[in-house]
Parts: structure tokens; sequence; C-alpha cells
């Protein structure tokens, strides 16, 4: 008997998984669409890793045993243990909202240099946010990398919307091709997936491939013809630097009966390909895009390890424990049956006979039975309620742990007590582990999204759209909602000593207060309201003492031309003074 493999990679701890024993050719049982020429050997693994996790999250790894060869898996129960981690920590990770936020614009109105710019980049993002649907896109995308550990995301210039357009691919459709294991990025990115066989509209099974490599430029223009110069190409967002770099797009098909082994994904032969058209008929063949990046950002779950470039899955560390969980299910279940329905022994009974057949009948407990017994005869029963219980305790300290070890925490999960909890102080300090979590998956992304709104920018540039000029490229990022409540009076109580005292500024205070949960809309226009408020309370009383003033100089003009007061000591009219007593009918 050969010993196991023993191997230690970013999928390792799959590897107490029957199908991911074989390191050389994971899930070839389980998974046979794996096993197809096409695929790379180095790949196998990671796409066996992500059938798995997907398996836990629709309740089929029941299934997936059994197909490793457990026939007694069928019978385990999954209730969703798996999907609620997944949806619980993606809920946490995206906050109540996401937001497009640029440098500086929160200080468009103090004059800030550049920060007008940064407010119209702002507005501009957020409008393309809008028409792409950017929220529905994060939540498609992250939820992916939350249960894989990866995710894509891949841009494209639209013409005739005249907008970049925004796009989630499965992380099993993509295959990076890094020339350098030091590259932060790969110069050329595989998408590629097999398309079934259509027998009704004549199609075979078929291999598509839509590959973005960066390349030198093929064809140069004239000097000063459109941006182009002899020798290289000025992009509109580096303006006075020549560039000879280039993104090709191919995208093209290739029947499975043709290839042969060794012919993988990096390796098709190009004379058998069907290249795709566009609706202006321009074949994708090596078209030449125009930028010098390669539209496809890749979203890692987790920070990757030293030397790798995946993410890891949420329940990664957790795998095994769900096992465990689903079989103490299981065997939940079958004891409560026997408790609801117990295994009952009689001596002395007098079981009644069928008339048909002459043989005792099978007696069946249920309410109202009654049985006959003899003066010797007794019934037994089988109790199994405290094996039960002991299983619901098993139930109860497997989700502890599963919580604990997650990082997401009991408090998270919502199986904490609220009696449990003394104060609002310890409860922060039983979220402590998910506050880190979710910070270092924000951490992760942080560099991910500002990559994705630079080339949204800089698609924008390319494609000459209105009011996108040339010019650096404004950094900009996925501001998310706190994943926490909030003591909101606190931080408002906060802000306000704050900038009453004159230690924040108007921006910061707000900004404090869009972060606590407050329903802001926009900072930049929540200050200038504020501002505007601000003078327009200011401006009342200065007009009411302007008011006064104009008052009393009409009454001294008033009394100037009548003659009586002028004179300096007299008495104003009406007026008697407590010295001199007035007579009657004086």
């Amino acid at each position: 008997m050969g010993l196991r493999q023993f191997v230690i990679d970013a999928w390792s701890w799959l590897n107490y998984k029957p199908v991911m024993a074989d390191a050389g050719r994971p899930g070839s049982r389980a998974f046979p669409e794996l096993a197809k020429t096409w695929v790379p050997r180095h790949e196998l693994r990671r796409l066996a890793a992500y059938k798995v996790l997907a398996s836990y999250d629709n309740n089929q790894a029941g299934q997936l045993a059994a197909a490793g060869g457990d026939a007694s898996a069928l019978e385990r129960r999954e209730l969703g243990d798996a999907a609620n981690l997944v949806d619980t920590a993606l809920g946490y990770l995206l906050g109540s909202e996401q937001k497009v936020a640029v440098e500086g614009a929160v200080h468009a109105d103090d004059e800030t240099p550049g920060a007008a710019e940064a407010a119209a980049v702002q507005d501009r993002l957020r409008r393309w946010a809008d028409k792409e649907l950017l929220t529905y896109r994060v939540q498609q995308a992250e939820r992916a990398a939350v249960l894989l550990g990866d995710s894509v995301l891949v841009l494209a210039w639209n013409p005739q919307k005249q907008r970049p357009t925004l796009r989630v691919y499965d992380a099993g459709f993509f295959f990076p091709q890094w020339d350098d294991e030091d590259e932060d990025f790969p110069s050329r990115v595989h998408l590629a997936w097999e398309l079934p066989a259509d027998d009704d509209a004549g199609l075979k099974a078929r291999v598509r491939r839509v590959t973005y490599e960066l390349g030198p430029i093929s064809e140069q223009g004239k000097p000063g013809d459109d941006g182009h110069a002899a020798g290289g190409r000025q992009y509109p967002w580096e303006p006075g630097r020549t560039s000879n770099m280039t993104c090709y797009l191919t995208d093209a098909e290739w029947l499975l009966e043709d290839l042969k082994n060794g012919e993988t994904l990096d390796r098709l032969p190009m004379d058998k390909a069907s290249f795709r058209v566009r609706p202006d008929g321009t074949e994708l063949n090596r078209l030449d895009l125009m930028i010098d990046f390669v539209p496809v950002v890749h979203i890692a779950n987790t920070i990757p390890d030293g030397g790798e470039h995946w993410g890891r899955s949420i329940l990664a560390r957790v795998l095994q424990a769900l096992d465990e969980l689903a079989a103490t299910d299981s065997d939940s279940s079958a004891a409560s049956a026997t408790t609801g329905t117990p295994i009952i022994g009689l001596a002395g009974a007098r079981l009644p006979v069928d008339r048909a057949t002459g043989r005792p009948q099978e007696l069946q407990v249920k309410a109202g039975a009654v049985w006959q017994l003899g003066e010797t005869g007794r019934m037994d029963a089988l109790d199994t309620s405290p094996q039960l219980a002991e299983l619901r305790a098993r139930v109860d300290h497997l989700l502890e742990r599963i919580a604990a070890n997650s990082r997401v925490t009991a408090a998270g999960l919502g199986t904490l007590e609220a009696t449990e909890v003394p104060s609002g102080y310890a409860l922060k300090l039983a979220l402590g582990p998910l506050d880190a979590l979710i910070g270092m998956m924000r951490l992760a992304r942080e560099h991910k999204y500002r990559l994705l709104f630079k080339m949204v920018q800089r698609l924008y540039q390319a494609g000459r759209a209105e009011g996108w000029t040339a010019g650096e490229t404004l950094p900009a990022r996925l501001a998310w909602a706190p994943h926490t409540p909030t003591d909101r009076a606190a931080v408002l109580e906060e802000v306000v000593k704050a900038y009453g005292a004159g230690v924040l500024s108007l921006e910061t205070a707000v900004a404090m207060l869009l972060e606590a949960g407050y329903p802001i809309k926009d900072a930049s226009q929540e200050v200038e309201r504020i501002r505007a408020k601000v003078e327009q309370e200011a401006a009342v009383p200065m007009a009411e003492a302007a008011a006064r003033r104009g008052r009393e100089e009409d009454d001294e003009d008033q009394e100037d031309d009548d003659g009586s007061g002028s004179a300096r000591g007299r008495k104003p009219v009406g007026k008697v003074s407590e010295r001199e007593p007035v007579e009657a009918g004086r």
C-alpha cells in the first residue's frame, strides 16, 4: 500500500478529503471535467478546491463524499451552516453601503488646490457606479471571494454606451500567466471555460478562451498622428511620456475533438482557432485595445502568503468542523426518532392475529393503542433522551468552535445570548476577533479597488469620453460603512466638542458622522449646507441690529424736525419728573 502524498500549498487544508488525496489528479473521480486535456496540470488543485467549497455552499458535501467512495454520506443532513457562515461574513465585510471616494473631494469648498477637480471626478465615478450597478457587482464578486477565496472583475470599453462596463467572472475561469514570480500583476491573462455540445443547434463541445496580453506595439503611427509618435504611443494619463506597450485582446474557440494531449490552455493551436467577431465586424484576433494595462482585477479574500497569489476561503479553517456538525445533526435526527417513537419490548402480550394469514400482526406505537398483557406480562421502553440531549449539546459546542476558529465569533453569528453580555464594553471585546477579521479582509481588497477605479478613469480617457481630459489619474477607493453598530450619540458628542474646541475641521467632523452611520448622502454637500445655514443664522441678528439702528436714527431725525428735544437736557414729552408733582387741572 503506497503512502499518501504529503502536500503543503494554498489548498492543503483540503488534503483530508478523498477527492483531494491525489495531488497529481485531484478530483478525477468526482470532477471528470477536470480531466480535460486543455486544463493546465498545475491548476487542477485550485479548480478542485473551488468545486469542493461550492458543494458545501449548496448542501452537497454529502454527495461529494459519496462520489469519493463514502456511500453512507448520502444520508448526511446539511442544514445550511456553511452558507450561513459565508453570508454572515459577507454582510460584515460589505457593511450597510459602499461609496466611491476620491481623495481631496471633501475639501472642494475651501479652495484647496485640486479639490474641485477631485470632487468632479468623484461625481463622475459615482454616476458610472450607478449606471454599472457597482453595488450589485461588488456583492456578486465578494460572495464568490468569501466562499472560494478568489473572484475576478473584468472591465471593457463599450463604444455604444460610451462608458466602461464591469462584469464578474467565476474564479475557475481565471488563468493568469506570470512571466516572473516577483511581478505584482500578470502580463497575460486567460479567461477560459468549456461550452457543452448542442445537438439541436449542431454545435460540438468546444472550449472558449479570452486572452488579454501586454506586448510591444506592432504598428507605429506617424509623428503627431492622434497621440502616436514614432517609436511609441503617448497615453492620455501619462502626457509627455512615450510608451511602446499595449494590451491585445484575443477571443477564440476550439473544438475539443481537435485538441491533442499536451495542447493545454496556453498552448492551444492557433491554426485551429475560430475567432469571434464584434458587432462592427472586427475580428478579435490580437485586437489593440489602445491601453497599456490588463483590464482584469483579481480579488483575494485574504492577504496571500509570500510567493502565493490566491486567497483563502472563510470556510478553510473550519471545514472539518462543518463535517462534524453535519454528522452530529444526522445522529441527532436518528436519536430524536427513537425518542419520539421509542423502541418497546413486550413480554406476555397477546398479539392480534391476521385472519387472512393466521400470523401475529406487528404492533405499532401510536396514540390510543391498547395491548393486552398476561399476568406476568410487562413492557419496557428504550429511553434515548439522554443521548439526544448529549448530541444537542455537542451541536452547540461545535457551533461555538466554528464561530471562534472562523473569527466571526458567537456574537457575530447571533448565537450569543443577550443575558451573557453584561455591558457594551464586554460586547465590544467579544467582537474583537470579528473586527480584526473584517479589517484584514478589507485591507486585502483596498489596493484592488483602487486599481479598479484607476482603470475606469483610464478607459474613459482612452475612449475620449466627454468631460474626461488628459492628465494624471486621481486616486479613488471604495469606502465601506462600519461593519458593526456604533454608539452614534458618543460619536456626536465627541465631534461637537472637538469641532467647538477648534481641533477638528468641519470636513473631518462631517466625515466622522458619516462613518458613524448618520444619513449623510454626500459629505461635501453637507458641509456646504452647514456653512450656508451658519451664514444665514449669523445674518439674522445683523439685520435686526441694522433695523434697530435705522429706527433710532429715524426717531432722532423726526424729533429734530419737530423742534422738540433739540435742546440738551430738555425733558421728553409725555414724561413727568418724580420731583415735580403735577397740579390737578394743569
